[in-house]
């Protein structure tokens, strides 16, 4: 029996409890019954932003988006779990406690290191068999608002996080998979508090309300949020959660929840979607070919399309290797305008390219047959002679090379959603895992598994990241158009770093945020490789992006002569709130040093 170190104010199940939680549906005990989960003190911290001092270890660290799920990873580890296991138990405890990000109707990227080699694993959701490129356009064939859309059976793709865990745990687990879902099943049965980015998240809401399920479940019945601290049991979860963890994936693939999931996407009241039994049946995970990529003295491995987190941000990087140094990039702590002006005009450039090229490389083509094309050193240097001492305001693609391409460039649409999860284990495997259901509370359906019990799960509203119009004006096709099997491209953006020459393990990091995940991750990197800050230091910096339009600033962050400065360079600039959910892991001397980020609710353990 392995005994942990207590925690303060955690609670030890006793041994029947354990033995409950771990029996099966057919009377099988799990086979890991040495592991014993340990429910810790649930934190009740102000919502907001908070100063984190960042954590130093020295074997191992995991990093997540709650408390809880970050304690659950932690405890696998100690009772000798890799990587990959903690992972799982982090994001079936994330389903539970910050269901409005991600969780199991959802999918995921994963980049995975096992000390040698580096893999792709693509649990990105799949548009079902029986969709058109019609599908967000209205009668008229205008395009759908975007909250009409996504709280919709429209809108739901078919989800892929447990298969594609589940492929990388036979691959890479040590304990059983069973085991893995203890942590989630015994807060679901027991209840968790209710956090404060959960409370104040339903509170903002509205069209969650709209769903019966959910809004009896997450709503009292004067229509407000459950309040912070309240202890909330999730039933169908547990029972669901069960299913999957004595049948693998297959429980939720087919079967009941399958059924109950298909039901709920057909049936929605105002706008039904198409998904099938067959299309969930059909699900495949693939494992894609990292991209990896020179930057200074390091290599920088990120994910391939369909996403088009790694190629955007390292075209920004590589642009602004070509563009002038600026001398002092931080001023009084901050970044300065005269960098801020390049990094946003880097980031146009590369913006207008992603629009035009980047979608699942199972139906397109990459400019050139190469998405190399679009880091190539010529053609970096080329946009990068773009950037004057005034704003461009809005950058057209490049041509990356003396090809056409057929496609018209997707008109700017919004992007929501994600959680991201950092782990380094005792063996040197790393991961960076970038889980969502895209916007906040998915499709606003929340699914009981067919178990008839309060609560559930929430659906995606993944097929969102589609482009709405199939084509431009002139009816030439967007690239990221809605197809049915087509996987919709997203900003995730999980990056695992090494060095160049030795490649040796340097960090592992990512962050939540749609689009914009593409410029926290970038300024993440800059900060802590070129600029010298730890991690903390790093993602505690105020963020600054364009998505190709105007200039956004993090709100109450710079200067006003910073701002000030900026619009003097013709930059239309606009405060706001960029809440972006950094985790990051950095290698030391003495073992790692970790961040999370203080505009949310993550911590890192680790021994």
């Amino acid at each position: 029996m392995i005994d942990f170190p207590s925690l303060p104010g955690s609670r030890l199940l006793s041994a029947s409890a354990l033995t409950l939680l771990l029996l099966t549906s057919s009377g099988q005990l799990f086979a890991d019954t040495a592991f014993r989960y340990q429910v810790p003190v649930q934190p009740e911290a102000a919502s907001g932003y908070q100063d984190k001092p960042g954590w130093a270890t020295s074997y191992f660290a995991v990093a997540a988006a709650n408390p809880l799920a970050t304690d659950a990873g932690y405890q696998i580890l100690k009772a000798g779990g890799s990587a990959i296991d903690a992972a799982i138990a982090v994001q079936m405890v994330l389903t539970l406690v910050e269901p409005q990000s991600s969780g199991i109707g959802g999918g995921a990227f994963l980049m995975h290191f096992d000390g040698s080699e580096v893999l792709a694993y693509d649990g990105r959701e799949t548009a079902p068999a029986g969709v058109t490129e019609a599908l967000f356009l209205d009668q008229e064939g205008a395009p759908l608002s975007f909250m009409d859309a996504a709280a919709s059976g429209l809108s739901v793709g078919v989800p892929g996080v447990l298969r594609m865990l589940e492929e990388a745990h036979r691959a890479h687990g040590q304990l059983s998979w069973e085991v893995l879902f203890a942590p989630a099943i015994t807060l679901a049965e027991e209840g968790f508090a209710v956090s404060p980015r959960l409370h104040t998240l339903l509170a903002g809401e509205t069209a969650l309300k709209a769903n019966s399920a959910a809004a009896a479940f997450y709503y009292d019945t004067d229509g407000e949020p459950l309040p912070v601290g309240h202890q909330l049991k999730n039933p169908a979860l547990a029972a669901v959660l069960k299913q999957i963890a004595e049948r693998g994936s297959e429980a939720f693939h087919s079967g009941a929840i399958a059924q109950d999931l298909v039901q709920q996407v057909q049936q929605h009241p105002v706008h039904p979607g198409s998904m099938t039994k067959e299309d969930l049946a059909a699900y495949t995970p693939l494992v894609r070919e990292p991209l990896c990529t020179d930057w200074k003295s390091y290599r920088v491995c990120g994910f391939p399309p369909p996403s088009s987190g790694h190629l955007t941000m390292m075209q920004m990087l590589g642009i602004l290797e070509h563009t002038p140094a600026v001398a002092e990039p931080l001023q009084e702590g901050l970044p300065g305008e005269a960098w801020l002006h390049q990094f946003t005009e880097a980031a146009r450039l590369s913006f207008a390219d992603r629009a035009l090229y980047i979608a699942d490389p199972d139906f397109i083509n990459p400019p050139g047959n190469s998405w190399a094309s679009l880091l190539a050193p010529d053609y970096l240097r080329e946009r990068a002679g773009l950037i004057s001492d005034t704003s461009m305001g809005r950058a057209t693609a490049g041509t990356p090379g003396p090809w056409q391409v057929s496609y018209a460039s997707m008109p700017e649409q919004e992007e929501y959603g994600t959680s991201h999860i950092s782990i380094v284990d005792a063996q040197g495997n790393a991961l960076a895992m970038t889980t969502t259901i895209e916007a906040a509370f998915g499709a606003r359906i929340l699914a009981d598994g067919g178990t008839g019990l309060p609560g559930g799960y929430l659906l995606n509203n993944e097929l969102t990241d589609f482009s709405f119009q199939p084509a431009d004006a002139e009816g030439v096709p967007i690239a990221n158009r809605v197809e049915p099997g087509k996987r919709p491209r997203s900003s995730m953006s999980p990056t695992l770093v090494f060095e160049r020459e030795s490649g040796e393990l340097v960090a592992s990091l990512g962050s939540p945020g749609g689009a914009a995940i593409i410029h926290y991750t970038a300024r993440t990197l800059i900060a802590m490789l070129d600029w010298g800050l730890n991690a903390q230091e790093a993602i505690s910096l105020p963020h600054a992006l364009s998505f190709n339009g105007p200039t956004f600033l993090e709100a109450d962050r710079f200067p006003e002569a910073t701002l000030e400065a900026l619009r003097a360079r013709e930059h239309e600039v606009t405060e706001r709130d960029l809440t972006s959910g950094l985790q990051v892991i950095q290698k030391t001397p003495n073992g790692f040093f970790s961040g999370a980020d203080p505009r949310r609710e993550g911590v890192v353990m680790g021994e």
